[in-house]
């Protein structure tokens, strides 16, 4: 069977020169007789591939010295609890934003910890649009203040961040890290699960910055605890070796694709391709308020559920997979990561035209 055009929300596609390197190295990587999967961890062949995995994010995201760059495991979930043991060190509040499931589900676990704040939410709309913000809400003795900067189930993604003056600004950066251009000096900690734009998944990204580590609540488990894991080099206990080898693949592929400004840009036109058909469809419609959608995830719907299955159905067949919608909203999304070609996006367009004349309603 031929690659289909994977619209998966994750674990999602991935390069396809990225899989070729690894499937050429699988049993034999870098000449060292064996495959990275049998590398031990404390290895100078494991420990040049992770080093050559920080150098390269560090390059890609500009990130400074003055960042703790982790590899971790656990996924996005996990550090819904190691943010706040981490950082409730002072007032033990902290302000959020709810913006969809998994900012509702931070909040919740940070709610185990310490004193939060709900400063706004979009929930009266199924968290279609990114509210606007009052800063006389902020908490001022926050110890952080966070946000999930893109919403891969409900599209939304923030077009400017909030100021929240000497308060870390914290961010589950899972389905954009990578995507366009962020400044890493706005964040105090930015978290990202590894499997929509950096690889496999079994692989969480923390990049946080110095000050803010050692400062964990008592009650926080080793495992759990940053410090730990900077003063060992992300290598407290066995990392996910074969994880962080195919990220630093998709690293280099995506440095020689031009880096992230240029992905950006491409992102940028696979999206608009996408929203020009909805804007002027009449018989798909986008869901999200415009200026708030997302460049990674679209979700969109048609006039019944009969009509959303059968193109699902439809679309399967004709090789453009998962876009099915999260079951929390149902209907359609098309997750356009950066290994999407724009030939998959065109794709998909072609095929929502077809499909609407076929299925026109008076």
């Amino acid at each position: 069977m031929e690659r289909v055009y994977n619209f998966s929300a994750g674990p999602s596609a991935l390069p396809l020169p990225v899989l070729e390197k690894a499937r050429n190295e699988l049993i034999n990587t870098n000449n060292s007789g064996m495959s990275v999967m049998e590398m031990s961890h404390r290895s100078k062949m494991f420990l040049d591939i992770i080093t050559e995995a920080e150098k390269l994010l560090r390059e890609l995201m500009n990130i400074p010295e003055n960042y703790e760059v982790l590899f971790l495991q656990g996924g996005a979930s996990t550090q819904f609890a190691m943010v706040p043991l981490n950082l409730f060190s002072k007032s033990k509040k902290a302000d959020f934003v709810n913006t969809g499931l998994w900012s509702k589900k931070a909040i919740a676990e940070a709610k185990k910890y310490g004193i939060v704040n709900v400063v706004a939410s979009s929930e009266d709309k199924v968290f279609n649009y990114i509210p606007e913000l009052d800063k006389s809400k902020f908490t001022e003795d926050a110890d952080f203040f966070h946000i999930t900067i893109n919403n891969t189930i409900y599209g939304t993604r923030y077009t400017s961040l909030p100021d929240t003056g000497d308060v870390p600004l914290v961010t589950d950066m899972s389905s954009s890290i990578l995507s366009q251009v962020y400044d890493v000096n706005r964040f105090g900690l930015i978290y990202a699960g590894a499997q929509k734009n950096i690889g496999p998944a079994g692989l969480t990204i923390v990049i946080i910055r110095k000050d803010l580590i050692g400062k964990a609540m008592d009650i926080t488990p080793t495992m759990l605890n940053y410090q730990v894991h900077a003063e060992n080099g992300s290598m407290y206990n066995t990392p996910p070796t074969f994880a962080i080898y195919m990220a630093m693949l998709v690293f280099q592929w995506l440095k020689d694709m031009g880096g992230v400004a240029e992905i950006e840009k491409v992102n940028i036109e696979k999206a608009g391709l996408l929203y020009d058909f909805l804007d002027n469809s009449r018989l798909f419609r986008g869901t999200v308020v415009p200026k708030d959608r997302s460049l990674m995830n679209v979700p969109f719907i048609l006039p019944s559920e009969e009509l959303n299955q059968k193109f699902i159905k439809e679309a399967k067949e004709a090789g453009l997979v998962n876009l099915a919608g999260h079951r929390s909203v149902g209907g359609m999304r098309a997750s356009i990561y950066n290994p999407m070609p724009i030939e998959g996006v065109k794709a998909l367009v072609r095929f929502m035209e077809k499909f609407e004349l076929e299925n026109k309603i008076n």
